[in-house]
């Protein structure tokens, strides 16, 4: 499964910025979806996790309120609106794919088994 993320960009502390990730994969619903970043110098971590029908939705403590994952299984893709953006949620923001039915293993990186290349999205003060 090939993923492409899209919609990074430079953007001042306050504004709003969506980030896309797409595949031509046709079984696009068979797998939950997430949305991890990594900052320079730090580890990858956890954004958000979509279920396959958009039942469920988890988010990192540090972005709840602010960031909205969805997903469109007819263009084969998910979505993940950002606002009140901060300086500290500059980083590349990967989207990936997993097969887990486990809602509570979504936050996790090992349970994914394709990784999209990477957006950058850069905040300024």
């Amino acid at each position: 499964v090939q993923l492409q993320a899209s919609g990074g960009g430079l953007v001042q502390a306050g504004d709003s910025l969506r980030v896309s990730c797409a595949t031509s994969e046709r079984s696009f619903g068979v797998y939950a979806m997430g949305w991890f970043r990594q900052a320079p110098g730090k580890e990858r971590d956890f954004v958000a996790a979509i279920s396959r029908n958009d039942g469920v939705r988890l988010y990192a403590d540090s972005v709840k309120g602010r960031f909205t994952i969805s997903r469109d299984n007819a263009k084969n893709t998910v979505y993940l609106q950002m606002n009140s953006l901060k300086p500290e949620d500059t980083a590349v923001y990967f989207c990936a794919a997993t097969t887990t039915y486990i809602y509570d293993n979504y936050k996790y990186a090992r349970e994914y088994d394709y990784w999209g290349q990477g957006t950058l999205v850069t905040v300024s003060s």
